[in-house]
């Protein structure tokens, strides 16, 4: 009898652009907090479909806050170099 186990795994990852203006909606929806977010989603659309996602939310939320926003600080910070150094906005 054999002591290893075998236990098969698949992991699925997706690569996803975004634009300034779509990290800029990102930042908005993460903003107000998971919490905050799913109570407004529970009251206005009902728990039965999100429910069952809530924990993948969660880490969706996580990922932007962790992944997507320091690109966007670092989107905002090149333009206020580049308005110094030009005087406009770019």
């Amino acid at each position: 009898m054999s002591k290893i186990k075998v236990i098969p795994k698949v992991t699925i990852t997706a690569t996803v652009e975004f634009t300034e203006n779509e990290l800029n909606a990102l930042d908005a929806m993460v903003g107000y907090g998971d919490d905050a977010f799913l109570k407004a989603f529970y009251v206005k659309l009902g728990k039965h479909y999100m429910k069952p996602f809530e924990s993948d939310l969660r880490a969706l939320f996580a990922k932007i806050r962790t992944d997507a926003l320091p690109a966007l600080r670092e989107i905002r910070e090149i333009r206020k170099q580049i308005e110094k150094v030009n005087g406009v906005q770019p």
